[in-house]
C-alpha cells in the first residue's frame, strides 16, 4: 500500500489546526451588548384654529383702458388752414380747445347769402301784413254776402301772409344751418383730454365724415376684468345688492407700482367662451394732473387685487401645508398625529380658507413633515392662534392704498 504524501498530511493537520482556532475563538467571544432604541420624537409648530369672518380677495387682471374715447370727424369740407400745437400725438387739450380749422370763406359766404335771404323774407312779411290790413279793412266797409270761406281768405290775403310767414321761417333755418356750418370749421376739443392720434396736417384738404384723429378722456381709466364664476360669491358687485356697492381694488403693474381703484359696475352677462363675468375696475386722474403718484397709461397691463365680500366662520390656514386630497395633519390629545380631511375655498394666494372640517381649538400642525404617518408622535414647539397668522400688515395694500387715495 503507497503512503500518501507529506503535502497531504500537511494541508490536513493546518485545516484541523485553524478549524480548533476558530471554535476556540467563538467559544471566547465577549457577550453583545444590550441598547435600548428610543423612538424619535418631531419637534412641530401648531396653529389652533379659531373661526373668524373674513372678507376673500379675488385676483384678476387686465389691460388699462380710457373711459372714453373718441373718432375726431370734420363736419364740413375745406382745406386746413391752423394746426393747433397741441394737436399731436400724446397732447394735452382742454375741453372747447381749437385743434384745427378750416378755411371758412365760402361758408362765410353762405351766411351772409342766408342773412340775405332772412332780411327779404322778413320784407315780404311786413309787406304782407300791410295788405292782408287794408284788405280787412276794405271786407270790413263793404261787406260781401254769400262768399265762401275759402273766397273770404282769399280776399283776405291770409294764403300770401302764411307763404311769407313760411318763407321767413325757411330762411332764418337757413341762416341757422349756415351759422352751424361757419362753426364745424373750427374743430375743438369735446372735454379735456389727451391726443391718441392725429391724421392730417396743415394744407391738407378734407372732406365731410373723415377722421382727423383721435382722443381720450383722462379723467378716469379703465380696466375690464374678467371674474371665474366660482369665484363671484366671493363678492358684492355694483347692482346685486341694495345700497351702492363697490368693491375696493388694488391694480399692480409689472414693476410693482400700484394704484387704487374701484368696481363701477359689471356687465351683467357671462362671456359664453370664457364663462367669466367681467367687471369694470375705475381709477380717477390716472394720469396724474392733479394729484401725486406713479402715471398710469393706457395699455398697461396690470394685475387686479379686488377685496371681497366677509364670509363667516373660516379659519385660515398656510397653503403649503395642505396635502393631497384635501388633507391636514392636526395633533390629536396624546400629542399624535391625525390625517384630517377639509373642504376649502377656492382662492389665490399663500393662504387657503377652511370652512369644514376643523373646529376651534384643533391643532394644526405648521411644519413639514413628509415622512410622517397617521399615530406619529410630536413635540409642539410653538404654538400660534390662525387668527394671529393674518395679523401685521396685509400683503394685498388694499388697507394702505384706501387711506392714500381718501388722502388725495
Amino acid at each position: 500500500m503507497q503512503k500518501p504524501p507529506k503535502q497531504a498530511l500537511a494541508v490536513v493537520v493546518i485545516t484541523v489546526v485553524a478549524i480548533v482556532i476558530a471554535l476556540i475563538l467563538f467559544a471566547l467571544r465577549p457577550a453583545p451588548q444590550q441598547s435600548e432604541i428610543v423612538p424619535h420624537t418631531l419637534i412641530i409648530d401648531v396653529a389652533v384654529a379659531e373661526k373668524q369672518p373674513l372678507t376673500i380677495n379675488v385676483q384678476s387682471q387686465g389691460t388699462v383702458q380710457p373711459h372714453t374715447e373718441t373718432n375726431l370727424v370734420a363736419e364740413v369740407s375745406g382745406q386746413v388752414m391752423r394746426v393747433s400745437p397741441n394737436f399731436e400725438n400724446g397732447g394735452l387739450v382742454d375741453k372747447g380747445e381749437i385743434l384745427l380749422a378750416i378755411d371758412d370763406r365760402n361758408y362765410r359766404a353762405e351766411l351772409k347769402r342766408a342773412e340775405a335771404s332772412v332780411a327779404t323774407a322778413h320784407s315780404n312779411l311786413v309787406q304782407e301784413k300791410g295788405r292782408a290790413a287794408v284788405a280787412k279793412e276794405d271786407l270790413r266797409k263793404y261787406p260781401r254776402k254769400h262768399v265762401s270761406e275759402e273766397a273770404k281768405a282769399l280776399s283776405l290775403r291770409l294764403p300770401q301772409l302764411n307763404e311769407a310767414k313760411a318763407r321767413l321761417n325757411s330762411a332764418l333755418a337757413d341762416r341757422r344751418q349756415a351759422g352751424i356750418n361757419l362753426a364745424r370749421t373750427q374743430i375743438r376739443a369735446p372735454y379735456h383730454g389727451m391726443i391718441k392720434a392725429r391724421q392730417v396736417d396743415l394744407g391738407q384738404f378734407v372732406s365731410a365724415g373723415s377722421v382727423i384723429g383721435q382722443m381720450f378722456s383722462v379723467n378716469t381709466a379703465e380696466v375690464r376684468l374678467p371674474i371665474p364664476t366660482d369665484r363671484l360669491p366671493y363678492l358684492e358687485l355694483p347692482g346685486t345688492h341694495d345700497g351702492d356697492v363697490q368693491p375696493r381694488v388694488v391694480l399692480e403693474d409689472d414693476v410693482g407700482n400700484r394704484w387704487p381703484a374701484r368696481i363701477v359696475r359689471s356687465e351683467g352677462v357671462l362671456d359664453e367662451r370664457s364663462r367669466v363675468l367681467f367687471v369694470v375696475a375705475a381709477v380717477e386722474d390716472p394720469y396724474r394732473l392733479n394729484s401725486e403718484g406713479e402715471v398710469l397709461r393706457n395699455g398697461t397691463f396690470v394685475k387686479a387685487n379686488i377685496e371681497g365680500r366677509e364670509i363667516p366662520d373660516l379659519v385660515p390656514v398656510p397653503r403649503h401645508i395642505l396635502r393631497t386630497g384635501n388633507q391636514l395633519w392636526v395633533v390629536d390629545e396624546n400629542e399624535r398625529l391625525r390625517n384630517r380631511d377639509i373642504k376649502a375655498l377656492r382662492t389665490e394666494g399663500k393662504m387657503v380658507y377652511v370652512y369644514e372640517g376643523l373646529e376651534n381649538g384643533d391643532r394644526i400642525c405648521l411644519s413639514s413633515v413628509p415622512n410622517a404617518i397617521s399615530g406619529t408622535l410630536v413635540k409642539v414647539n410653538t404654538e400660534v392662534s390662525t387668527r394671529e397668522l393674518l395679523d401685521g400688515s396685509r400683503p394685498d395694500g388694499l388697507s394702505a392704498l384706501a387711506e392714500e387715495s381718501e388722502a388725495r
